[in-house]
């Protein structure tokens, strides 16, 4: 008996996030990409704990490199 593993590109994790974030349920997202519901709701869980957001536009932002960036931003600034 096989292990019927499934790989999926980065790119098509990316769109998954950004359609479960911006759907109503994890749940609707899974069933309209073909996929299981708790595999989708993994990814979600850690984008979210990542600090990925999905804007309006559905374009991603990663808020902890913002934060990460803006701290050294103020550094630098306090440097000068």
């Amino acid at each position: 008996m096989g292990n019927n593993v499934r790989k999926y590109s980065s790119k098509f994790k990316t769109e998954a996030i950004k359609l479960a974030l911006n759907s109503s349920s994890v749940l609707l997202a899974a069933a309209t990409l073909g996929m299981p519901e708790a595999t989708l709701q993994s990814w979600v869980q850690k984008a979210k704990w990542e600090g990925i957001v999905v804007l309006q536009d559905s374009s991603t932002v990663n808020v902890g490199e913002l934060v990460k960036e803006n701290q050294a931003l103020k550094k630098r600034l306090a440097r000068l």
